[in-house]
């Protein structure tokens, strides 16, 4: 696998976490079947693909690329889909994390 497709699936696999977290949400503690089952078929579909990232991409810039991601888009959607609080120093630090993903892609060549 090239640097390229590994990285494309690393963002995949940051967005299927993003959905695999407002699953859990929507599974209201497992307790919805259809949510859990969507759930757990996101979670496995998203470490599948990271561990294929990790074939190419080094472990710590990866992980830490993927956990960005997922915090993010998952705080983003929770202000949208959740009504969870919106101020200055969330969405900064929103940014921050943005931020560091972009960092982290941009230093690793």
């Amino acid at each position: 696998m090239s640097r390229s497709a590994a990285w494309s699936l690393l963002v995949l696999s940051g967005f299927l976490d993003i959905a695999w977290a407002i699953s859990m949400k929507y599974a209201e503690g497992y307790t919805r079947p259809g949510w859990s089952l969507l759930s757990f078929a996101l979670l496995g579909a998203f470490v599948y693909l990271l561990g294929r990232t990790l074939e190419v991409l080094p472990v710590g810039t990866a992980y830490a690329v993927w956990t960005g991601i997922g915090a993010a888009g998952t705080a983003a959607l929770g202000i949208l889909l959740f009504q969870e609080p919106v101020n200055a120093v969330r969405l900064g630090s929103i940014a921050l994390v943005v931020a560091g993903v972009a960092g982290l892609k941009l230093s690793s060549g």
